[in-house]
């Protein structure tokens, strides 16, 4: 028996680690010379995604084992747990009902309803913007709109509006401001002018330290423009659950949207937090973005398992963080506009599933949430591609691309749809050192310097990606994008029997730095603070003469 601790959770657990063995005595290019079907025996569509696995440590033996292990942890059974609205998140108890926000006909549950509702605000406040009628307090249009949040508030909304450029309206331009840096939000007023500017404040209990500072910063920037305190409300919209606090702040009740507990920050750029998208992209696409997730929903919750996008995309992950103790997932979209998709991810993954505690609160010894990181391409191949192809980690790597581009540069579309594709084949098959020789001969290099750099050329290859191909990015195949890596993660959630719906880890760090803060607000630094700590607070208030 395996002294893994994850062993006794999975029957097939002593399959997977005969297929692991096997796994390192071949290479995916002999899989492919072996079996001329491979690309199709491991791909899928859904929801107007492919997805190409078949570059992945996998037969057809590995992909029954992972399958069995899914359903050793009634994976089937959890996917209805949590599409139905059982609180899977236990330490909360609360349900986790992104997917609500997100329905495709008439609002059914209390739940829908609440979002058709908010959904009708949101659309009339965006006719409301791009009509004009929504005037400032010298009375003129609304010409940018800045939304301020943080973390789910802000990683969701800024990847989807920076990712369907293409669909922008052109009615308002639409900024973000996250940081508690000073210097975002001052360097953003720089270019604007209050008169016509229109804030979202997102924060659900309206005291989050980064939204609420910089919401007062663009307060005072409003009212040193000349804005009347009265008229406040015509510069400021909230998405809250605090109504009596963003009233107090200077916003109309009847411009404050709701945050429901049943749907976490990093899931809600489908709530109202996403009016900061509608009001780019317009109503229509918003709810196109909308259905694009529902459609993937539908295949999540009724597809089985083998054929499941989002269950063999957590799979695979699983495979390689618990076979292989792979500790990192690079995500590459080769699609300039999905620049913000890897950073929206590492939220969507790192938040959710980094985590050392199982849903009983045991201590967890075996590998949880992978960290995830990439970068649009081809910039990333004058970078850190160099060690994805000779370097000594396994990473395995999600490659995104689209068929078809909204610009008129074609051939350029072509040179970058060439090196996605090429990228993908090169970590596969990699370069011999006979290859590098012959290379080098061919080349006219003498051998005395073909023996001195030989070594250097070579490519191990053997390295595994996956592509995930969409005819065009558009809202419908965003949304199916977005939600098939939301229920990947659940996924690796339920098969790693962690809570992927909590955040206590956010926690110590926001309550130190206000303890941090009133040390040296006040000068008063507390004695048993290590002494690394009290330096550091000494240094920036002597540096700002408060002592």
């Amino acid at each position: 028996m395996s002294d893994h601790p994850l062993a006794k959770r999975f029957e097939s657990w002593g399959q997977l680690e005969e297929c692991r063995e096997q796994m390192s005595r071949i290479t995916l290019r002999e899989l492919f010379e072996q079996d001329s079907n491979r690309a199709s025996r491991f791909q899928l569509t859904a929801a107007g995604l492919k997805f190409d696995y078949s570059k992945n440590f996998i037969n057809q033996q590995t992909f029954n084992g992972l399958i069995a292990a899914a359903h050793s942890v009634d994976l089937k059974g959890a996917i209805s747990k949590l599409l139905r609205g059982d609180p899977v998140n236990n330490t909360e108890n609360r349900p986790a009902l992104h997917s609500a926000l997100r329905f495709h006909n008439e609002p059914e549950t209390d739940e829908q309803k609440q979002v058709a509702e908010t959904l009708e605000r949101i659309a009339k406040l965006v006719t409301s913007v791009h009509d004009k009628s929504w005037t400032g307090f010298k009375g003129d249009s609304i010409t940018d709109v800045v939304n301020i949040g943080i973390g789910g508030s802000d990683l969701g909304p800024r990847m989807i509006v920076k990712a369907l450029t293409p669909y922008h309206t052109g009615d308002v331009n639409v900024h973000f401001v996250a940081n508690v840096d000073g210097a975002e939000i001052y360097d953003l007023m720089q270019a604007l002018d209050p008169a016509s500017t229109l804030f979202i404040v997102a924060s659900k209990s309206f005291s989050t330290l980064e939204t609420l500072e910089n919401a007062l910063s663009a307060r005072r920037w409003v009212l040193e423009g000349g804005c009347p305190e009265s008229q406040l409300a015509k510069h400021f919209v909230a998405i809250s659950s605090k109504v009596d606090k963003a009233v107090e702040f200077g916003i109309a009740a009847e411009n404050v949207f709701p945050m429901w507990d049943w749907v976490g920050g990093r899931y809600s750029l489908w709530s109202a937090i996403g009016l900061s998208i509608a009001l780019a992209i317009g109503v229509d696409n918003f709810n196109a973005l909308r259905s694009g997730a529902a459609t993937m929903d539908a295949h999540f919750r009724d597809a089985p398992l083998e054929k499941n996008m989002p269950v063999i995309m957590g799979l695979l992950m699983f495979w390689y963080s618990q076979f292989y103790r792979s500790q990192t997932q690079a995500i590459l979209p080769y699609a300039f506009h999905l620049q913000l998709l890897p950073a929206y991810l590492q939220q969507l993954e790192m938040e959710s599933n980094g985590k050392s505690i199982t849903k009983d609160g045991e201590r967890i010894t075996y590998p949880t949430g992978s960290i995830v990181w990439g970068t649009e391409g081809t910039n990333g191949q004058h970078s850190f591609h160099q060690l994805l192809h000779q370097g000594t980690h396994l990473i395995p790597i999600d490659f995104i691309a689209t068929l078809k581009a909204h610009h008129p540069i074609q051939h350029q579309h072509r040179f970058l749809y060439a090196n996605c594709v090429a990228q993908s084949q090169a970590l596969m098959t990699g370069r011999s050192l006979e290859a590098s020789i012959a290379e080098l001969r061919s080349q006219g290099v003498d051998e005395d310097e073909i023996a001195r750099l030989a070594a250097h050329k070579v490519h191990p290859g053997n390295r595994p990606s996956s592509v995930i191909l969409m005819e065009q990015l558009t809202p419908k195949t965003l949304g199916a994008l977005i939600a098939a890596y939301e229920h990947k993660v659940y996924t690796l959630g339920v098969l790693l029997d962690i809570n992927s719906f909590d955040q206590w880890g956010v926690e110590l760090g926001k309550q130190l730095g206000t303890h941090v803060n009133n040390a040296i607000e006040t000068t008063d630094i507390p004695g048993d603070w290590d002494s690394s700590t009290r330096q550091l607070v000494e240094d920036f208030c002597h540096s700002n003469d408060e002592l």
